[in-house]
């Protein structure tokens, strides 16, 4: 079984569901979240100062999961942030550890 790295981009309004159904659901995976802006998101959302600067802010999520888990948050992310915007890719993860 391999891990994936899951990121997501959501939202300043589904940022805090979001945070708390990862916080909830899986409590024993790392995971950090940036604000920082996104480029090239044409949703309809975007203030009129968003589309003069091209960028809108936004929330990136990276968690890192085992494979089976994955299927576990695309359905979360399908069932109760389905029309949300959020957008996600995953990746695999070569190699990962604690230095101590």
């Amino acid at each position: 079984m391999s891990d994936l790295q899951c990121s997501i981009l959501c939202s300043p309004d589904v940022e805090e569901n979001l945070l708390d159904r990862l916080l909830l659901t899986f409590p024993e995976s790392v995971f950090t979240s940036t604000p920082t802006f996104g480029h090239g998101i044409a949703d309809g959302t975007m203030s009129a100062n968003e589309r003069v600067m091209g960028r809108v802010r936004i929330l990136l999520v990276q968690i890192i999961l085992p494979s089976p888990q994955w299927e576990t948050l695309r359905g979360i992310l399908a069932r109760d942030f389905g029309c949300s915007g959020i957008r996600f890719w995953v990746a695999p993860i070569s190699d990962a550890g604690v230095l101590a």
